[in-house]
């Protein structure tokens, strides 16, 4: 996206860059960027912390002397009381002198008021600075409160051939798209699975990359008839939570699972395809879990993309053909059609593979 960058959208854009790091592990809480300028210099920066508190601006706001500063936010900052003190109050507690953000909250405890309250108080006020660049950023956010669907990516793997599963091996692509796939996985707060898909593979589904270990997301296994294996890496991991969907009575396994701290949760069968999947992401929309990101095998995903509830995909494909050693659990035209323009090429070097970004 082309940015204009005179002063206030370049701060705007510093305080987006700090919202960035922790996107999809704020937990219901948006992911919010703040810098603190004074003298048209940067003398303190903040982001929601891990799991969504503190704000950013009370970790911005934590510097001493700061009267007289302006103060940089990607979203309008809250004016209610919940688990924290509103931050439009340690704003003007503070003394800043300047008030600039980009978009308006939805939550309704808190849209439009901190414009208001900030006047009186004689602050000055910008807002809607990068104000498209802002809606596109918080748009999982804005879904969460809203009738839609929320914000659902998937990825999947293939083989020149277009065959997503090896025979031989366990891996289809190279060490550089699975530490790519990885850091995507930081950026979503719920990775949604298939029971079958982790019994046959056995992963971890969690992101190893160094110093973004603890932002592995909570995971979500549609598991129907309760095949589950107990054995699986998943659930040595207790640092995460775990949600098995499933529509069998099974009280052994439910009090195993239980005890290592996986949830259950059961849903309705249904004849009606479209239903069922409406009803999981209805839970999981409940659970507040706005950012999904799909890694199931290709039959799951055909049926997620038949239904248009995928907004971004991705797909890492390989230079090599699998031949006789890939084969595949459902057909791929869905996944054929999609990759149609090499427009839609990710500019990163993948040692010889290839990574598209499909907007749906």
């Amino acid at each position: 996206m082309s940015i204009s960058l005179n002063k206030k959208s370049f701060f705007i854009k510093l305080a987006f860059d700090q919202a960035e790091v922790n996107l999809g592990s704020t937990s219901s809480n948006p992911s919010v960027g703040c810098i603190i300028v004074k003298n048209d210099t940067v003398v303190s920066s903040g982001r929601t912390s891990f799991n969504g508190r503190p704000h950013a601006e009370a970790n911005a706001l934590k510097k001493k002397n700061l009267k007289g500063s302006s103060i940089y936010i990607t979203l309008e900052p809250c004016s209610h009381y919940g688990k924290t003190s509103p931050c439009v109050k340690k704003i003007i507690n503070k003394k800043i002198n300047k008030v600039i953000f980009s978009i308006n909250d939805t939550d309704i405890r808190s849209k439009n008021l901190a414009y208001r309250k900030l006047k009186k108080a004689k602050i000055n006020v910008k807002r809607f600075i990068l104000k498209d660049y802002g809606e596109k950023f918080y748009k999982s956010y804005f879904l969460q409160s809203s009738k839609q669907n929320f914000f659902i990516d998937a990825k999947l793997a293939v083989s020149k051939d277009y065959f997503t599963v090896n025979k031989k091996q366990k891996w289809i692509t190279n060490i550089r798209s699975r530490k790519v796939g990885n850091f995507l996985r930081s950026k979503y707060n719920c990775i949604l699975s298939t029971s079958k898909t982790v019994n046959y593979d056995n992963p971890l589904l969690n992101c190893r990359i160094e110093g973004l270990e603890h932002k592995s997301p909570a995971l979500i296994i549609i598991d129907r008839t309760f095949k589950i294996k107990k054995n699986l890496k998943i659930f040595q991991d207790r640092s995460r939570e775990i949600f098995i969907f499933t529509q069998m009575a099974n009280n052994t396994k439910e009090n195993y699972f239980k005890k290592i701290g996986v949830n259950i949760i059961k849903f309705k069968k249904n004849d009606d395809l479209k239903s069922e999947v409406n009803e999981i992401y209805f839970f999981l929309k409940q659970l507040g879990f706005n950012r999904v990101l799909i890694e199931s095998g290709l039959k799951y995903i055909n049926e997620v993309l038949k239904f248009k509830l995928i907004r971004n995909f991705y797909l890492f494909k390989s230079p090599l053909s699998l031949k006789n050693n890939g084969k595949n659990n459902s057909k791929t035209f869905l996944i054929r059609k999609l990759k149609t323009t090499v427009k839609n090429k990710v500019k990163v070097n993948l040692n010889g593979d290839i990574l598209y970004k499909i907007k749906l």
